[in-house]
């Protein structure tokens, strides 16, 4: 059951749509750099809050009236939570907006404005920055072979495979025709799967050279950070990386390559799984990860192939568009020897 505790806003241009969980120490951040675009008075905000545990919904009723609120009496996800927002509003566009990442100014502005002048509908994100350090993230992603987000530094470049769902921003128009975000994938990976539906469907995800965001990268999701140059993450978010990434590579990589890709994929995967439970000396990497992402692809697999015969029906864009966002090294492998083997917490 979902509780509307306010709506004031109508009419708006854009609505921003912030999924919360817990996040009661990073809202005002988030809120306040909404609330301090030069265009904030055609800009509606709604805020999911996830069965909080924290002071999360009386913060945002007391402090931010204004905002419209959904209150969820259970815990649903990230793309449970952005369906239910942009399904409330009639504006013109929609930017998906973390609560552990803040606006800079210009930002609201800078998409909209970029939106009305692209010829096609789009997706478009702007330049990730770190909270702390302030240093550039990226500017959109590209991806490797194995669907990794590989992060674009490239300041000439715009045309990006992917933008993180921190900052996510597309016509209302074209996020209905995608169908929102797959609620199947629960919290990870949904970004990567829009993205890649949209570009099939010959739509561009474009990363924007002005303004930006700050971020907190994994304040929001229990991990998936660098602590000290060493990779952080959590079981839950492994095992839903993995899977949701398979799944896919299998449901929209175009051409009968899929095949032998997702073969490929499924070895090197194994040989992660192995090499990493041997490291660590631990079972649970490997029956909690990568076994039981593997699993999970197998027992739907019928369910997948029908998604990829929906998906590649169509598909309007060329195979040498499609894979002209992707990287042939093996990212997973670059960040191994930079970083060195990951940590994972329970």
């Amino acid at each position: 059951m979902v509780q509307v505790v306010s709506d004031l806003t109508t009419d708006p241009v854009c609505t921003v749509c912030i999924a919360n969980y817990n996040g009661e120490d990073m809202l005002r951040d988030c809120i306040d750099s909404v609330l301090a675009q030069d265009n904030a008075d055609t800009i509606k905000i709604i805020v999911h809050d996830d069965a909080s545990s924290d002071g999360s919904v009386a913060l945002l009723c007391e402090t931010y009236p204004q905002l419209q609120v959904l209150r969820s009496g259970t815990n649903v996800g990230f793309c449970i939570a952005n369906n239910r927002m942009v399904a409330q509003t009639q504006s013109e566009f929609v930017l998906l907006l973390n609560n552990d990442a803040a606006l800079l100014p210009g930002a609201l502005r800078a998409l909209i404005d970029a939106a009305r002048a692209h010829a096609r509908p789009a997706i478009f994100t702007l330049p990730q920055y770190d909270w702390q350090s302030g240093e550039l993230v990226d500017r959109g992603c590209l991806l490797d072979p194995f669907y990794n987000p590989v992060p674009n530094l490239n300041p000439t470049r715009a045309e990006v495979a992917m933008a993180i769902g921190a900052c996510l921003f597309l016509p209302r128009a074209l996020w209905n025709e995608l169908g929102g975000l797959p609620e199947w994938m629960e919290s990870i990976a949904e970004d990567l799967y829009l993205c890649c539906a949209a570009r099939l469907r010959g739509h561009a995800v474009t990363a924007l050279a002005e303004s930006g965001y700050r971020h907190r990268c994994g304040a929001s999701f229990s991990g998936a950070r660098d602590d000290l140059n060493q990779f952080v993450s959590t079981f839950r978010r492994r095992h839903l990386s993995e899977r949701n990434k398979t799944a896919t590579l299998f449901v929209c990589t175009p051409t009968p390559l899929m095949w032998p890709l997702l073969a490929l994929h499924v070895v090197a995967l194994s040989c992660e799984g192995i090499i990493l439970t041997c490291i660590k000396r631990d079972l649970h990497i490997w029956r909690d990860i990568y076994a039981a992402a593997l699993r999970w692809i197998w027992t739907n697999r019928r369910w997948l192939r029908g998604l990829r015969q929906q998906m590649q029906k169509v598909t309007t864009t060329r195979f040498t568009t499609y894979v002209g966002a992707f990287r042939v090294a093996p990212y997973k492998l670059m960040m191994l020897c930079k970083r060195g083997v990951p940590e994972i917490r329970t």
